[in-house]
């Protein structure tokens, strides 16, 4: 069974999602970072990939502009959303401010 992304976002957990395209470079550059942040995190936090050109839908209904863009959800609502490339840092602290 499919899982939509609204069902994802919903839970109690964090979701991190990175919206990303394989044709860019900061994208890249960030994957490690989110690598990372999933690893330290472990089942605190989710972190979803969305590919922008596989999901024009989801890129659309968020408004994504550039990427990467990440956006954090926290029980289905937005709590913080920024583009570029972030550091691991600051994704830690952020993260564990809304758990």
């Amino acid at each position: 069974m499919k899982t939509s992304f609204s069902e994802l976002v919903k839970g109690d957990t964090p979701v991190l999602v990175d919206f990303y395209a394989d044709w860019c470079g900061p994208c890249k550059q960030q994957a490690p970072t989110l690598k990372q942040l999933a690893d330290r995190m472990g089942d605190k936090l989710k972190v979803i990939k969305v590919d922008i050109d596989r999901s024009r839908a989801a890129a659309t209904q968020y408004q994504i502009q550039s990427v990467p863009t990440l956006i954090l959800f926290h029980k289905g609502k937005i709590v913080w959303r920024k583009s570029g490339v972030q550091p691991l840092h600051t994704l830690e602290n952020l993260v564990r401010q809304v758990m």
